[in-house]
């Protein structure tokens, strides 16, 4: 049954109440706060790999910053309400608010008229006002978080209205962050819907003059600025801009559904709803593993989206289910040597109304395990309750967090390093993120690997399970950017998050090879299908254990700067001296 408008869905209902995505039959629609206005129509993008790599732009300086214009000098073409500052989720339903949309986008005095229509009432959708303060030029304000005054940097928005000719300038008046990879080249990703329709083409890296730069001085508080010029292909064509590829709450519905329409991968991938978020949307948890002596199996834990801005995470999600979901013969090995367990989407709520950072408590669900209350962070305290009851059966070997990072390029992880624990156990956490650099050189950089555990990080899901007894424990950062490994200098397309999924699950049987092959010899495995191909033009040597345990022995000491004294151990050095 569907419930009532008003329902926040009690996280301890029987599970019969829950709506799954079946084989057939419409998708369970979101459910929104009450405030929120939804446009009707439906938004998809089709997925598309550009031909050639996406490079970054040269950053423009921020001492050349375009002059700062406010709405004082312009008209404010598009301007969403939003809940009043103080307020905090009460209610939620189908469709967001009742009754007729209002109307925040000025209308147009005729087809002579060059003004953009914006839009942002959809899933995912995040822009608030629009001034435009030039012919081709708009200043935007991103909405904070719901019920929070902060966390701005997600943008996903729509323009109507487009022109062809002109070269248009927008920027973004009030960023959260002091820095962003908007500085070192990134470019904001730009999607055609007429490009989509008639030549294939999805979203793309666009946009030239890209800057990053502090706002006004005399702003409350500090706010940062991006700007960019574009050009649109076509007149008159509906196009969207977006910070990452998006990945929505719907779009996770829709690869379950086909998951469970699949008579082959729903035979050992079970869907079930983990509980229900604060607005009523489901939570789901996927269990992969082949029917046989699971009583035996150790077990994988992974999630993605506690954050909804980090989209990436999803489509790393993705790649890692796609793979492990097929037919290949390490997937199969994978099921028969593990039990999964899934949460692709921790914070649909946030993914829903296109969040940064938090939930629908108006909170951070990323320093909530440690404290969550089942009422306010139903998914993290949930997971967590998972977590533990797995483990009073089995042993948990790896637990990984999918996230993205706004600050660094690459791929790299975040592990827990305590200090104090054996010297074997110290290099061993490092080991797991080791062997995912040499699978994906061109990707993960190890270097980038930070393993102390600081204080302001003690929620998190990583330093949680850690402490739960899960001993290889991470945070999985995926760069909004690109790569600058092996000779790339170059934005990730879709294709490079997914493949992220399908390296994990090679490093998964490296870091777990019950045979370890010795260095030089052919690996105990088929060699990949080509989209999931290793990664390195040797003959083939797995990276194995021991090899990399040594390798992490000697790093350290070439980090640490000096030789352990004798009669000490890596025991005796704080995490602070390796991560200086």
């Amino acid at each position: 049954p569907v419930p009532s408008a008003r329902h926040r869905g009690s996280p301890g209902e029987p599970r019969a109440l829950f709506a799954l995505p079946s084989a057939r039959g419409p998708l369970p629609p979101p459910r929104w706060p009450i405030e929120c206005e939804v446009i009707k129509e439906t938004i998809e993008h089709i997925e598309w790999v550009p031909p050639q790599p996406e490079p970054f732009c040269q950053p423009a300086g921020p001492e050349r910053a375009p002059t700062a214009l406010g709405e004082e000098q312009g008209t404010i073409v598009y301007h969403l309400s939003t809940a009043p500052p103080g307020s905090c989720f009460t209610r939620s339903r189908v469709g967001g608010a009742p009754g007729p949309l209002s109307s925040p986008a000025a209308p147009l005095e005729g087809p002579q008229d060059t003004t953009l229509l914006f839009e942002s009432r959809f899933e995912s959708g995040n822009l608030q006002k629009a001034v435009k303060v030039g012919p081709f030029e708009y200043v935007l304000t991103l909405r904070p978080d719901l019920y929070t005054t902060k966390h701005t940097q997600w943008f996903y928005f729509r323009v109507q209205n487009t022109r062809r000719d002109p070269l248009y300038r927008f920027t973004i008046a009030n960023l959260a962050k002091p820095k962003s990879l908007y500085g070192e080249g990134m470019r904001p990703l730009l999607y055609s819907q007429r490009d989509a329709q008639s030549r294939g083409i999805g979203w793309r890296r666009v946009g030239a003059d890209v800057r990053y730069y502090q706002g006004g001085s005399g702003e409350e508080p500090a706010a940062f600025r991006l700007s960019w010029t574009a050009r649109f292909p076509h007149d008159g064509d509906t196009c969207f801009f977006a910070h990452s590829y998006p990945y929505t709450y719907s779009d996770l519905q829709r690869y379950l559904r086909a998951l469970a329409g699949d008579p082959v991968r729903s035979r050992y991938c079970a869907v079930r709803a983990l509980c229900r978020s604060l607005a009523g949307n489901t939570v789901y948890l996927l269990t992969i593993t082949s029917p046989t002596a699971v009583a035996a199996k150790r077990a994988v834990v992974l999630s993605a989206r506690a954050h909804p801005g980090e989209s990436g995470g999803s489509w790393a999600m993705r790649g890692f289910l796609d793979f492990l979901l097929s037919a290949h013969a390490d997937a199969r090995l994978l099921r028969r040597l593990f039990v999964f367990k899934v949460v692709p989407m921790l914070n649909p709520d946030g993914v829903v109304v296109g969040n940064s950072r938090c939930s629908l408590a108006g909170r951070d669900p990323n320093r909530a395990y440690g404290t969550a209350l089942r009422g306010s962070f139903p998914g993290v305290w949930h997971l967590r309750a998972t977590v533990e009851r797995v483990l009073a059966e089995r042993e948990v070997v790896l637990y990984c967090d999918f996230h993205g990072h706004s600050r660094k390029n690459n791929v790299f992880m975040y592990g827990c390093d305590g200090g104090g624990a054996g010297a074997g156990l110290r290099l061993r956490q490092r080991v797991f993120p080791l062997m995912l650099s040499k699978n994906a050189p061109e990707k993960f950089s190890f270097p980038s690997c930070k393993f102390k555990v600081q204080k302001s990080k003690a929620g998190t899901g990583r330093v949680v399970m850690w402490r739960m007894g899960v001993s290889n424990s991470y945070t999985m950062e995926v760069a909004f950017g690109g790569s600058t490994l092996g000779g790339r200098s170059s934005h990730f397309t879709v294709e490079d998050l997914k493949s992220l999924g399908y390296h994990l699950c090679d490093t998964l049987l490296d870091f777990c090879d019950p045979h370890p092959a010795k260095v030089g010899q052919q690996p105990r495995r088929e060699p990949r299908h080509p989209g999931w191909s290793r990664g390195r033009g040797d003959a083939g040597a797995v990276p194995q254990f021991q090899q990399c345990l040594s390798e992490v022995d000697v790093l350290l000491r070439q980090r640490l700067g000096r030789e352990l004294g004798s009669g000490s151990s890596w025991s005796d050095v704080s995490p602070s001296e390796l991560e200086s």
